[in-house]
């Protein structure tokens, strides 16, 4: 595949940086980036560098059949300063003083041709993207095309101008050459946006571009195909056969990327000293290469056969026993955990949830990235209160799999979503990802006063029904069926409150802080009553424990009320607490932005299944929530 891509330029890094968590999330793989002096697709991993960061989630990579995950380096890392690769996405610019519209392989011509001394130190025109005749900086197009399966293109610039020619459609001439041209007045909008091929003089406007069926109905006008989707993924270099008509898009429009991450947290044992040890040896990435070059059928014979040696080899650069080398290394690549796919499967957050709550069973005390403190929940003034944990430290990695565009994917991890497009080839053994070190707070609640709570509420039931009618009768509920219990929309209600409150004495902004929720019944596998609030935007060192210290006695009762006694009344009531489907699709009861919603990034569920009515009741029942007593 890296053939396909001759020619790499270095760019500028100053003006051309992007932090590591960027990356993977909104300037991912297939996203376009808006840089000072030109626009660009962040390219497939496979363009990388191979000198990425390897990141490590023993867990995280048996789940998702990888062997690490590369985080692009900074520039003051000598050894990982090349960095992510780009691909020019869109290529149309215009000239905003001639108006001159072409693409990138028609100016490049130009400056073949005139650029001559530049040529030296910028032979791809990357460094300066100007027209050669007027000396202007060139202006990227503001429009694109994108379909549902996840493919992108240039808008269909020339085709458009002659099939909208406003004096009648016509035929293609045989040399287009279009200015692109706005009107003198704001209010005109697409209509003040002019095209013409001043070569055959035919004119368009961008009018009625932006209808989702205009494609489709210019193709039925004239007979032909030529506005269906031309199956481009342009991060890859790809081309493949689609069927179906695209739609037009502003190029920074949020529908044009809609990136799909997974997160996993380390927990012991696999977060042990000696397994941060193993993995950052230098020995560890050889024999990693050395597994993957081999035929997937082979790799176990082989790994069985060098083990021995390849522990001795590690032990010995790290200083550690052969034994303990071999036992790690044995349980990372022979040992069948029967790990489910689905990071937000029970029997995945199971093990997590396990760790949080110091039921794990673990052999090894020494652990670099988990620090566990367990609090006596009798010091503490909350309700139903099981358990209460100080997690003082911990490392969360995310990966970005894959994306969609036009839609976000039904799927809670997109690989079963047709439209999903995967970031990596099927041969790549890692995914690009970023780490973070944080803090968090995990606290369980009593499960027998849950189950009384439900016994006694009758109507908490049928506030619940509501909300599963409206989920499946939406979009995301036809393509992801799914039902959700009360337990679920309580505790999840519950964790946007204290986030909202904890945001406001620990130091950290709301959209810095996150939620994990586990929730599970006997019946899932697991049974399951906790919140975990972490931060989301660590630093390689860790934090400063201002989440955690808010996890003390004399600070977390006080938030704990307050946040309830805020939760009690909304500036949007009554209609929020009155509210029978609010938010999207209707997928929220009395919650709205005023007192339950926080940044959709903080949320695993994007905002949905909230309802503070079944945690601290309704005007016509205040009884009714689980902390209304």
């Amino acid at each position: 595949m890296a053939d396909k891509i001759p020619k790499k330029e270095t760019l500028n890094k100053i003006t051309h940086a992007v932090r590591a968590s960027q990356s993977v999330l909104q300037y991912g793989v297939g996203a376009m980036v808006d840089f000072p002096d030109q626009t660009l697709m962040t390219a497939a991993p496979e363009y990388w560098s191979e000198k990425v960061v390897h990141i490590h989630d023993e867990r995280f990579e048996k789940a998702l059949n990888v062997s690490y995950f590369g985080m692009p380096g900074g520039k003051d890392l000598d050894e990982f300063k090349e960095g992510i690769s780009y691909v020019r996405f869109p290529e149309w610019y215009f000239c905003p003083k001639c108006r001159k519209f072409q693409p990138l392989s028609s100016w490049y011509k130009e400056y073949k041709q005139k650029g001559k001394k530049a040529l030296e130190y910028d032979p791809y025109m990357v460094r300066s993207l100007k027209c050669m005749t007027c000396r202007q900086d060139l202006v990227v197009a503001r429009i694109v095309v994108a379909c549902e399966s996840g493919h992108i293109s240039d808008f269909p610039w020339i085709k458009w101008v002659h099939r909208k020619n406003k004096f009648g459609a016509k035929d293609i001439c045989a040399n287009p050459s279009l200015t692109f041209k706005t009107g003198a007045s704001s209010s005109e909008g697409l209509e003040g946006l002019v095209i013409t091929c001043e070569n055959c003089k035919a004119t368009a406007t961008l009018k009625d571009a932006f209808d989702p069926e205009i494609f489709e109905e210019l193709d039925n006008k004239s007979g032909n195909e030529e506005f269906r989707c031309e199956g481009k993924h342009p991060h890859k270099n790809g081309k493949e056969k689609c069927i179906n008509y695209p739609r037009t898009l502003q190029r920074g429009a949020s529908s044009v990327y809609f990136p799909v991450t997974l997160s996993s947290l380390v927990i012991p044992p696999y977060a042990e000293k000696m397994t941060e040890k193993i993995e950052k040896s230098s020995s560890f990435k050889r024999h990693i290469d050395i597994i993957n070059y081999e035929d997937p059928e082979d790799r176990i014979d082989k790994i069985k056969k060098l083990i021995g040696r390849w522990s001795n080899e590690i032990a010995v650069e790290i200083g550690a026993d052969t034994k303990q080398v071999e036992d790690i290394l044995h349980r990372k690549w022979l040992d069948d955990n029967d790990i489910v796919f689905d990071t937000t499967s029970i029997k995945y957050r199971a093990q997590e949830y396990e760790a949080l709550d110091g039921s794990a069973s673990v052999p090894e005390k020494n652990f670099g990235d988990f620090s566990r403190e367990e609090m006596d929940v009798n010091l503490y003034n909350v309700s139903y209160l099981k358990s209460m944990a100080l997690i003082n430290k911990i490392r969360e990695v995310r990966a970005l799999v894959g994306f969609t565009r036009v839609k976000p994917t039904a799927s809670s991890n997109g690989f079963g979503d047709p439209n999903f497009v995967c970031v990596k080839e099927e041969s790549t053994n890692w995914y690009p990802g970023y780490e973070v070190l944080g803090e968090g707070l995990f606290f369980e609640f009593d499960e027998s006063a849950i189950s009384k709570w439900l016994s006694d509420n009758p109507e908490v039931f049928e506030r619940i029904t509501q909300l599963n009618k409206n989920y499946s009768s939406s979009f995301l509920g036809q393509n992801n069926p799914r039902v959700v219990s009360p337990k679920f929309v309580m505790l999840h209600t519950l964790a946007h409150l204290l986030i909202k409150q904890l945001s406001f004495e620990c130091g950290y902004s709301i959209a810095s802080l996150r939620e994990r929720i586990y929730c599970g019944e006997p019946e899932d596998g697991k049974e399951m009553t906790g919140i975990f609030i972490y931060t989301a935007s660590g630093d390689a060192e860790g934090t400063l424990g201002g989440l955690v210290r808010q996890g003390r006695p004399d600070a977390f009762g006080k938030i704990f009320k307050k946040a309830l006694d805020v939760a009690k009344t909304c500036s949007n009531d009554p209609v929020c607490i009155l509210s029978r489907g609010q938010g999207r699709d209707s997928l929220n009861l009395a919650a709205c932005h005023a007192c339950a919603l926080i940044p959709e990034t903080s949320c695993e569920e994007f905002n949905i299944f909230l309802d503070r009515g079944i945690v601290v009741g309704t005007f016509e029942n205040p009884k009714l929530g689980f902390f209304s007593s």
